[in-house]
C-alpha cells in the first residue's frame, strides 16, 4: 500500500527497502511470493471495491454501538475494581 500510494513500482528491491527501513528481517522467499502475488492485482480497483463493501456493514452495525459501548464500559470498570482489590491484598 505504501509503495502504491507513493506511485512506486512494487518490486522485490522496493519491498526489501521498506522492510529494512522498518527494522524487519527480510525473508527472500516471502518477498518473492508477495511481489508475484501482487503482480496481477490492480490495487486501485481492489481499494475501490473494498471501500464499497465496507460501507454497508458499518452502517448496519452503527445502531448497536452505544449498547455495546455501555457493556464494555461496565466490564472495564469491573475489571479495574478487581485489579485494585488484588493490589490491595498485596499491601495488607
Amino acid at each position: 500500500m505504501l509503495l502504491h500510494s507513493a506511485g512506486q513500482s512494487i518490486s522485490e528491491d522496493s519491498v526489501k527497502k521498506i522492510l529494512g527501513a522498518a527494522g524487519v528481517k527480510v525473508e527472500e522467499a516471502r518477498v518473492k511470493a508477495l511481489v508475484a502475488a501482487l503482480s496481477e492485482v490492480k490495487i486501485d480497483e481492489v481499494l475501490k471495491n473494498a471501500a464499497t463493501m465496507a460501507v454497508a456493514p458499518v452502517a448496519a452495525a452503527a445502531p448497536a454501538a452505544p449498547a455495546e459501548a455501555k457493556d464494555e464500559a461496565k466490564e472495564d470498570k469491573k475489571k479495574e475494581e478487581e485489579a485494585l482489590a488484588g493490589l490491595g491484598a498485596l499491601f495488607g
